[in-house]
């Protein structure tokens, strides 16, 4: 049986899901930014300013989509006498399912961040006032509430945000995290896709993304996301970004990926590499060695089985995941397929 891990309908649209502008530190205006992406041939940008959402339908058209979102964060306090950059900090975007939304369930205008930024406030926002705390168990009742609001949560640049395996360890319910962040690898503290196989491993169905973080022209055009989806409207999309109908990538394509008879093909942009990640160190590959591949065809049966013989009697959730890699280093992640999606 062939299952079609991205879609076999439909067409790739290339979006960046992390973009500040002038309505808070960013140095673009909503409208600068649109005609950027734009001449990069780019369709989607999720404006995503600092702790607060403003929606930008007014910019959507024929062949542009503006996704109303906002990054909320909180941060784990240090003692006045030290400095604020030694503070970790949980950074989140927070993506609307429904385009009409004009505030999100975490909202409080005290962390709004600058005076023309407050000028923006609604009577909505002021009514909302949630605090959380920086607490494993406050974070996961903050992203549970805004799931149950219709938001899909990622969780934003842990390298950067000076987190490690035990500020993350247990988080719940974040649809993606950031595998790439090109405006915290422009700064020197590049993310990995650790933190994303770690949350994989205790179970947690959670998407790769790559992003921009843009606050200029600098930081943008290096991480992207290529959505597969039938038309480029507001709901369609979100469903396919929900779904996981989408893979990250920092330069290479993934232009089909279908699963049959536990043979895995792959049809890409040239690549010297193309792997499995699994649960385990069961890692098969197809390298270059002097030559590029366009497409690949790799047998997981002996992974199937593996992760029916060995993980049967633990808690893991087996799976695998696929990495192209070109020339130049640069990767493309498809989100992790688990085995038990195909015993439906």
């Amino acid at each position: 049986m062939r299952y079609n891990l991205l879609p076999k309908e439909g067409t790739f649209y290339k979006a960046n899901l992390h973009t500040h502008s002038t309505i808070t530190d960013g140095k673009l205006t909503p409208e600068q930014i649109k005609e950027e992406y734009k001449k990069q041939g780019y369709s989607i940008v999720a404006y995503t300013d600092h702790e607060i959402m403003i929606p930008h339908n007014d910019l959507t058209d024929d062949t542009f989509l503006a996704i109303t979102a906002a990054e909320a964060s909180v941060k784990k306090e240090t003692p006045a006498t030290e400095k604020a950059a030694i503070e970790k900090t949980y950074h989140f975007c927070l993506y609307a399912k429904d385009k009409t939304k004009t505030v999100y369930p975490i909202f409080t205008e005290k962390k709004v961040p600058a005076p023309h930024t407050r000028a923006l406030l609604t009577e909505e926002m002021l009514q909302t006032d949630y605090s959380f705390d920086y607490d494993i168990e406050s974070v996961n009742k903050a992203i549970a509430l805004c799931n149950e609001q219709g938001f899909l949560v990622s969780y934003n640049h842990p390298v950067w945000s000076l987190q490690n395996y035990t500020d993350y360890a247990n988080l719940k319910g974040v649809w993606g995290i950031e595998c790439y962040n090109h405006g915290s690898w422009i700064s020197g503290r590049p993310d990995t896709v650790v933190p994303f196989d770690d949350l994989l491993r205790q179970g947690e169905r959670v998407f790769p993304l790559a992003t921009d973080d843009a606050h200029t022209i600098r930081d943008m055009f290096g991480g992207f996301v290529m959505i597969k989806a039938t038309a480029l409207e507001y709901d369609t999309i979100m469903t396919a970004l929900e779904k996981g109908d989408f893979y990250a990538s920092t330069g290479p394509q993934i232009h089909e990926l279908y699963l049959e008879d536990d043979v895995l093909h792959v049809s890409c942009s040239p690549a010297v590499e193309i792997m499995i990640t699994t649960a385990d160190r069961y890692t098969p590959s197809t390298r270059g060695y002097n030559r590029l591949h366009t497409e690949a065809d790799i047998n997981l049966s002996l992974c199937k089985k593996f992760a029916e013989d060995e993980l049967a009697h633990t808690d893991m959730k087996p799976y695998f995941r696929v990495t192209v890699r070109d020339e130049h280093g640069n990767c493309a992640y498809t989100r992790p397929y688990f085995w038990d999606e195909f015993q439906k």
